[in-house]
């Protein structure tokens, strides 16, 4: 299984608070979730300072999934890359989409919905998993706490998922369905909110093995070698 991660990087560049939860950076510590599944191959880690965002043609033409985390930055993300995520999603591509990459050019264009939410700053987040028998729910316990997360509420502007397969409660009030997939042409996508940049929770093992259940969920089945089109009888 060949893996890319691409990691916005703004905020390390921004937020020295930043690096003190995760030295490496949020690349780093997907990384090494990355490293620790058997028959993984990591391609490369993007950033929006790199050409082309590290998303380049050749590169996706490799990835079976592409995990991906944005924040402050969905809006610098160049037009040109974000279709062309698209396009290796609708041809079969997997996609995980982490915290607030919820608003990134890519996943909002195969939504059709702006995926707006409520937020809200260093809240206590119970994880319920409310669908036990989907391959990403494996080995997951049937809840677990995050002492600090960043709350999203409803209502979140997504279309109706394929499957819920974790609800978030946060001790603010507020809940969201923090754990969603979606199927977009021959691609399988997951949502996952739990990742804050300043809250620790991709140390968390119960995050790490969501994530990593995931990209084993999302790859691809079938990958065409060009996105679908009418054909005349």
């Amino acid at each position: 299984m060949n893996i890319t991660i691409f990691n916005e990087g703004r905020d390390e560049k921004r937020k020295p608070e930043v690096l003190t939860v995760y030295p490496d950076g949020i690349g780093g510590v997907l990384r090494d979730i990355v490293s620790e599944m058997e028959n993984a191959n990591l391609l490369t880690i993007g950033s929006l300072y790199d050409e082309e965002c590290g998303l380049t043609e050749e590169i996706l033409e490799k990835t079976d999934v592409l995990i991906y985390w944005s924040h402050g930055g969905n809006h610098e993300f160049p037009d040109e890359i974000a279709k062309r995520v698209k396009e290796h999603v609708l041809r079969g591509m997997g996609f995980i989409v982490l915290h607030s990459a919820i608003g990134c050019k890519a996943f909002t264009s195969l939504m059709g919905t702006t995926c707006t939410f409520r937020y809200h700053h260093d809240v206590k987040e119970l994880v319920v998993c409310c669908n036990p028998t989907h391959p990403i729910a494996e080995g997951i316990e049937d809840r677990f706490e995050l002492s600090i997360e960043e709350s999203y509420g409803e209502f979140m502007d997504i279309p109706k998922p394929d499957d819920i397969i974790f609800l978030g409660w946060f001790s603010n009030g507020e809940v969201c369905r923090s754990g969603c997939t979606f199927t977009r042409g021959n691609g399988k996508i997951f949502f996952f909110q739990p990742g804050h940049e300043t809250n620790p929770s991709f140390y968390h093992p119960q995050v790490r093995k969501i994530i990593k259940n995931a990209c084993l969920w999302a790859v691809p089945t079938r990958k065409l070698s060009k996105v679908s089109e009418c054909v005349a009888l």
